[in-house]
């Protein structure tokens, strides 16, 4: 493949970067439901302003293949694959007992392509963990990912699949250690409680806690077993500023940098901790939120870039638009391009809104007791925990290049979003179709996550807390996966309660 996607050089690192970006055009047609604050057209409205602006043409544009069943139950229970797959608008009244089981229907509801829309965005995190673990570049993006509440077995939170733990599970195939952060205002719930028990992957939140939706992320919760202190909480009030925000951000990623040492890592950027959001109380600016992601890009490490909540959506697509600047090292003009929905972002038309005048209920004595506790709980983390490693899955493969596809090199033009919502179909000339399965034909019964697995070994007599349970004892490494030589293809979330 190409070396294309090259970024101009940023920051004080001054690397160039190398990123790849996934978007199906489909993906703006899903529809909650009239009056659901979780609107999928965001993901339309940020690529448009990431084509108008001219960022797609420094970055390798991915239509995501849609992760298979198989592929989503290396997390998730079969039966509720299966159940997601089959639930239909029409159907859904004879399956009340199911709805109930798997929390679907209410703030999960049933719509048209439910389904689809897991395996798109399931399937272009799992695919941007596969560019980063073949080392086909520095940063993968994928907006319509990061849906941080589904669970195992049910969906929470706007969120039926969840595909960071999926995005995780296939980077720990090639890292033997995985930091994951979460700058969503709500308490990323159902990553944490994946990983509870294991110290190769740390999970850290940074959220509302207090009332609030999930209700979880308390800074007492550390992990347990061998995942104790490797779950990270900042519990945070309303009104949290940029100033505030970096006071704990920055002093606190910095020693998980230093002490967990990741081979990789996912950032979680929801956009509902910016200023006026529609369900949020935080008051973010859009560049505070992004000096998140160009503090995590300075590190150097592979970087996984996920979407989130956010729901006030002119301001969504503001912010990951900025983002993908800040991850090609790109600096966008504050006025904003003439775009098919230019009429979003009146009266003043610019990338950037300031934040409000809302008052900070995080005291600075307050903060810098969360962050004295926090950092002492890292203090009593072994220096990157050595991981037994000789029985992991081997690395997925990338199959050989399409001859029909074009050169590489070929880019999305400004235009190119209108044609694909116009068509409501992809321009097969102008974007590339990422070709990654995630898991062989003949392990169709088996779950990638195996049970004589020894690389992360979850013994059940240790699973003893209820997030654990919940969890299920999960097998990160695959030792028995093998990659077909024949490949055919490969949630924003929670409101405040």
């Amino acid at each position: 493949m190409d070396s294309g996607g090259n970024s101009l050089p940023s920051g004080l690192d001054g690397v160039k970067r190398k990123v790849c970006y996934f978007y199906d055009p489909e993906v703006g047609n899903y529809y909650y439901g009239q009056g659901h604050p979780m609107k999928p057209h965001r993901i339309r409205m940020t690529h448009a302003l990431l084509a108008h602006y001219g960022l797609l043409q420094n970055m390798q544009v991915f239509k995501p293949c849609p992760a298979r069943d198989r592929v989503l139950c290396r997390f998730h229970a079969d039966d509720y694959v299966t159940f997601l797959r089959n639930i239909t608008p029409e159907t859904q009244q004879d399956q009340l007992r199911q709805l109930k089981r798997f929390n679907v229907g209410e703030d999960c509801p049933v719509f048209d392509g439910l389904y689809t829309f897991c395996q798109t965005y399931a399937g272009g995190s799992i695919g941007g963990a596969v560019k980063l673990n073949h080392g086909l570049c520095d940063v993968a993006v994928n907006w319509a990912g990061g849906l941080h509440h589904a669970k195992k077995c049910e969906a929470s939170g706007f969120c039926y699949v969840n595909d960071i733990v999926l995005a995780i599970l296939e980077l720990l195939k090639q890292h033997e250690r995985v930091l994951y952060v979460d700058i969503d205002i709500h308490h990323g719930d159902g990553v944490e409680e994946a990983f509870y028990t294991t110290d190769r992957v740390m999970t850290v939140s940074f959220h509302k806690f207090g009332d609030y939706f999930p209700g979880t992320g308390d800074i007492r919760d550390t992990g347990y077993a061998k995942g104790k202190y490797y779950s990270l909480n900042v519990p945070l009030d309303d009104g949290i500023d940029d100033e505030s925000y970096h006071s704990l951000f920055k002093p606190l990623i910095g020693k998980v940098m230093e002490v967990f040492k990741p081979g990789a890592v996912v950032l979680q950027c929801g956009a509902d901790s910016l200023s006026g959001d529609r369900l949020g109380c935080f008051n973010l600016s859009i560049k505070g939120h992004a000096e998140c992601v160009k503090f995590m890009r300075s590190f150097n490490v592979p970087l996984l870039l996920l979407g989130g909540g956010g729901y006030t959506i002119r301001n969504v697509a503001r912010c990951w638009c900025y983002e993908t600047g800040v991850a090609l090292g790109v600096e966008v003009d504050d006025k904003m391009p003439q775009h098919e929905y230019y009429e979003y972002f009146g009266p003043d038309y610019t990338l950037h809104v300031a934040p409000s005048n809302m008052e900070n209920k995080n005291s600075r004595q307050h903060l810098e007791g969360i962050r004295s506790k926090l950092l002492d709980n890292l203090s009593k983390l072994q220096h990157a925990p050595s991981v037994q490693f000789q029985e992991r899955a081997p690395d997925t493969e990338l199959p050989e290049a399409d001859e029909d596809q074009d050169d590489g090199d070929e880019r999305w033009g400004p235009d190119s979003d209108m044609d694909v919502d116009d068509d409501r179909k992809l321009l097969p000339s102008r974007v590339k179709r990422d070709m990654v399965e995630a898991e062989p034909r003949d392990m169709e019964g088996q779950k990638g996550i195996s049970d004589n697995s020894r690389g992360f070994e979850m013994a059940k007599d240790e699973i003893a807390s209820a997030k654990a349970l919940d969890a299920g004892p999960m097998q990160i490494d695959e030792p028995n996966v093998k990659v077909e030589e024949n490949i055919n293809k490969v949630s924003d979330q929670m409101h405040a309660k």
